[in-house]
């Protein structure tokens, strides 16, 4: 049976969103987080233990932090369905960024651009705010397990400007080619990096950490600029823009990429304790075991240092 439904509800749904304000939008989202957070037992019970291990913190801040955090995706749900909304001119209504200045001056390097960044605040609003401020913004994201989100997800990427691939197959040929093209990569990197990963421990447990982000940087020599997207004191989107990191090649591949792997890692570790209420903390980060990943790569003559 056809799914198509769901894509033309939620764009129906998205139609009546964009006619209210957009002061109501942050509103009732953030009064909908909550009551969302109830109905997810589940993912609310997973994020409380992650962020308990995660932060050393008691059970009561846990609780806390687990609240605010749907606060902020009850808001940043809204503002997906407000995306049509979205300008050149009035981006800046809805996003500001901290330092252009880095983003500038890592494109006149003209080798292209690798953002790191992860799921943290309204991590959709980031890529289209980019693209809408003029920036030649690309993005590797994951399908979905429901084809339509994924659907309704990338016509608003593209309906902003945003040039999208998803993760695997011959698209990762066309982001390769966006780097060449001098163009910006954004990479969703807080994610579990199965087998192919770089064992590191992220937030208290030992974790499989995606190298896409040091491999591009190696084959392209592309620096890299963490950005993350938070909500600031009046609910208001910032992007975060952190310091230009370049990988450093000593001659010997594996040892580089893990290393730069594991600084990109520890970055997005730290930003998230400075942010807790901004991290998707249910999310499965730490599926694969190391100690599989080191075996597979043992077996097949190779292993992260």
């Amino acid at each position: 049976m056809s799914k198509e439904w769901q894509y033309v509800t939620a764009r129906k749904i998205s139609r009546i969103v964009c006619h209210l304000s957009y002061p109501t939008i942050v509103s009732l989202g953030r009064k909908m987080g909550p009551v969302v957070k109830i109905i997810l037992k589940k993912q609310r019970e997973r994020g409380v233990f992650h962020i308990i291990r995660g932060l050393g913190c008691g059970e009561a801040e846990a609780r806390r932090i687990i609240t605010e955090l749907f606060r902020n995706l009850g808001q940043s749900l809204l503002e997906i369905l407000y995306t049509p909304k979205l300008t050149k001119e009035n981006i800046s209504q809805y996003v500001s960024i901290d330092h252009p200045e880095r983003i500038e001056q890592a494109l006149q390097e003209n080798k292209g651009v690798i953002v790191l960044t992860g799921h943290v605040g309204n991590w959709e609003w980031m890529g289209a705010a980019l693209a809408l401020y003029g920036y030649p913004a690309t993005t590797i994201v994951k399908r979905q397990p429901n084809d339509q989100v994924t659907r309704f997800l990338n016509e608003n990427r593209e309906m902003m400007g945003l040039e999208v691939f998803a993760r695997g197959g011959n698209e990762m040929i066309g982001a390769a080619r966006a780097l060449k093209r001098k163009k910006i990569l954004g990479f969703l990197a807080d994610q579990d990096g199965g087998f192919r990963g770089v064992p590191q421990v992220f937030l208290g447990k030992m974790s499989s950490t995606p190298v896409g982000p040091a491999m591009f940087a190696r084959k392209f020599r592309s620096p890299i600029i963490p950005v993350f997207a938070v909500h600031d004191d009046n609910h208001h989107n910032q992007l975060i823009v952190g310091e230009i990191i370049h990988y450093e090649d000593t001659g010997n591949p594996d040892a580089d990429i893990t290393r730069l792997t594991r600084e990109l890692a520890v970055l997005t570790e730290n930003f998230i304790k400075d942010h807790p209420t901004e991290w998707l903390w249910f999310q499965h980060r730490w599926s694969t075991a190391p100690e599989e990943i080191i075996a597979l790569q043992k077996k097949n003559g190779g292993i992260w240092q």
